[in-house]
């Protein structure tokens, strides 16, 4: 079942076209990344979502029905310019906004000390929010935007300014509402976390749509025989092999062994390339090295920016 649908929605500005004819699918209880380059039209689609703004043709489906003003309840929105009081107390700047959700003030303070503590800022409970740094600030309104459990969540950018360990702490927490029922879309730029955290992806540029799917199927379409192999340095291999069948990539010497990126053509095996090298060399490893979704994404967008240049 699909929670979202937006069906051939165009939003225009007076003299800019935001979305043409958009069409996706967000599954219940999928992290669904949406993706595009600044100004694709990602952040007009979000608005549009939580109904900040609306469509001039097209439709949003939610849970079936079209998206009306009550359905905002069930959607948690971070966006990605952070909207805080800054001589409001941490602390009492979160449960207003619990309330605003419907949260009752008890339970809302009772759910907010879990996870002040679990952010670790609970020593900034009856500070201004002013006085905490950026991440501090990202991880109150990440918190606020959780609290109330929605079961549609719209996360723009929430890894923006997070060392390491913080972006660990949201991707696991972010893995752990997916798996309470919680639908996610996630708009970023990090194609690291989209690899780790999502199951699909749509790929917006200059206001269209130009790719959709599963991460795993979209992988396997972009494939192009390419594999990463390792061998020990005591059989050297025979580099006369790689010509027009064997194509060599690229080739890292280390201490004890080498590893080659290998592209073979087209009309021939991996099997033919694996009993090649066991005749000549020792292998360490063998395996097909399928794009990310960073070499996917400047692909795509390259693509369709050269043939709409060319129209």
């Amino acid at each position: 079942m699909n929670i979202v649908e937006v069906q051939e929605v165009t939003k225009r500005y007076s003299n800019h076209t935001a979305l043409n004819k958009v069409s996706l699918s967000v599954r219940q209880g999928a992290i669904f990344g949406l993706l595009g380059p600044n100004g694709a039209g990602k952040t007009t689609l979000i608005r549009i979502l939580n109904r900040i703004t609306f469509p001039d043709e097209g439709r949003i489906l939610f849970q079936g029905h079209p998206l009306q003003a009550e359905d905002v309840s069930q959607i948690g929105y971070l966006p990605e310019e952070r909207g805080l009081y800054k001589k409001m107390k941490a602390g009492e700047q979160a449960l207003y906004l619990a309330q605003l959700k419907g949260m009752s003030a008890s339970d809302a303070k009772k759910q907010l000390k879990l996870k002040f503590d679990q952010y670790q800022i609970s020593d900034w409970w009856n500070r201004p929010t002013e006085e905490l740094s950026k991440g501090m600030q990202q991880k109150l309104q990440f918190i606020t935007t959780i609290l109330h459990k929605p079961s549609f969540l719209i996360l723009d950018e929430p890894f923006s300014g997070f060392d390491p360990i913080n972006t660990n702490l949201l991707k696991d927490e972010i893995m752990q509402l997916s798996k309470e029922g919680a639908t996610i879309i996630l708009s970023t730029h990090n194609m690291t976390s989209v690899e780790e955290i999502c199951n699909e992806i749509a790929l917006i540029n200059k206001s269209q749509k130009i790719l959709e799917g599963n991460i795993y199927d979209i992988k396997q379409q972009f494939k192009n025989n390419t594999y990463a192999v390792e061998i020990t340095n005591d059989n050297p291999l025979d580099e006369q092999i790689f010509g027009e069948v064997f194509q060599l990539i690229s080739q890292k010497d280390s201490e004890r062994t080498t590893s080659y990126t290998i592209r073979i053509a087209d009309g021939h095996e991996a099997n033919e390339l694996l009993q090649l090298l066991a005749r000549q060399s020792h292998i360490v490893s063998f395996a097909e090295k399928l794009p990310s979704m960073n070499d996917i994404f400047i692909q795509q967008v390259e693509t369709f920016n050269n043939q709409h240049h060319a129209e």
